[in-house]
């Protein structure tokens, strides 16, 4: 029996997801991934990484070879179900002829809103867009971040659960970026659900609760920014150059037995305990050296993801067919 998605926690929850395109293109090879209710959930990776097409199979703009699980509680392409999803497409084509305002009422007839309630929906999303000034202009004449914003609105139109959005900030500026992000939490704040796809590695790390690394058709990793840098956050210890040899034994002493790595006058500690670092900047002060700076550093969305795409014995950037998860039903 299909549930709810409040009773499960779950707004998404699929299973040995793919899709093979003629000529045996194998876009996606079998994911598993959960989104929670309330959340926001940031699918991210490289061009070609299938992120778009799990999109297009959650929205059934394109048949899947193998799926399971479910959407807002119900079965995926359930249609009444759809109704409860805004989405915007990667390569939207708004009408040109028609205004923002005419974009955003037509979406919401089409989302079956009386014309009243469209109407007042449509003033209060230009107003939260940033795009009342420019409701009246046709859509011709919109930037590629304008048009953004617009489709951004068209899509919570209907004042939707689940907002599905394929990258909403390809094209736009930092500050049109900054105000979408803003837009995001507010969602949020709502209590809705965002599954948001982008390349844009920094922009989800700033507003996702999790995210899942997609490489090459299949789930590298996913969970928490906490989760996925648990035992790799360190404290880099660097000190004044001069004798790089003398640096590096300097270092290499101090360190003694804590586990670490050494880069030019830099000094990794695998560590999370600032007790621990004490000893070895005693140790180094003792010695003469001059300290430049100690910080804790905890990895990026985009070291986490080369580390996905890298060959850990080379450190060189694996082919597509061999990068870690490719080949592989599951995840």
């Amino acid at each position: 029996m299909v549930t709810h998605a409040a009773e499960t926690g779950w707004a998404i929850d699929l299973t040995n997801v793919s899709k093979t395109y003629r000529g045996k293109v194998r876009a996606l090879r079998g994911i598993d991934t959960r989104v929670r209710a309330g959340e926001i959930f940031g699918l991210l990776g490289p061009n070609g990484a299938g992120k778009s097409t799990l999109v297009k199979i959650l929205m059934t703009v394109i048949r899947p070879t193998t799926a399971s699980g479910t959407m807002l509680g119900q079965r995926v392409g359930h249609k009444p179900t759809l109704a409860r999803v805004g989405y915007l497409p990667e390569h939207h084509r708004f009408p040109e002829y028609l205004t923002g305002a005419q974009v955003i009422d037509y979406y919401g007839a089409l989302a079956g809103m009386p014309r009243a309630q469209r109407r007042k929906r449509r003033d209060e999303l230009l107003e939260i867009v940033g795009m009342k000034d420019w409701a009246d202009t046709k859509v011709r004449g919109y930037s590629k971040g304008m048009r953004q914003r617009v489709g951004i609105a068209q899509a919570i139109v209907n004042n939707p659960d689940l907002v599905v959005l394929d990258e909403p900030t390809d094209g736009v500026d930092p500050v049109g970026r900054r105000d979408i992000r803003a837009i995001l939490v507010r969602l949020k704040e709502q209590g809705k659900t965002v599954f948001l796809n982008s390349h844009l590695l920094s922009e989800l790390e700033m507003v996702c609760d999790r995210v899942a690394i997609l490489v090459q058709g299949t789930v590298a990793s996913q969970g928490t920014i906490d989760e996925l840098t648990c035992g790799k956050i360190r404290y880099d210890i660097e000190i004044v150059g001069g004798d790089e040899a003398a640096a590096q034994r300097s270092l290499a002493a101090a360190a003694g037995s804590t586990p670490h790595t050494i880069a030019r006058n830099t000094l990794s500690l695998a560590t999370t305990d600032a007790a621990v670092v004490q000893p070895v900047i005693d140790a180094l002060r003792a010695g003469g050296v001059i300290i430049r700076s100690i910080r804790p550093v905890r990895p990026s969305l985009e070291d986490l993801f080369m580390e996905a795409v890298t060959d850990p014995t080379t450190g060189v950037a694996l082919p597509p067919g061999a990068r870690k998860g490719a080949g592989r039903e599951g995840s």
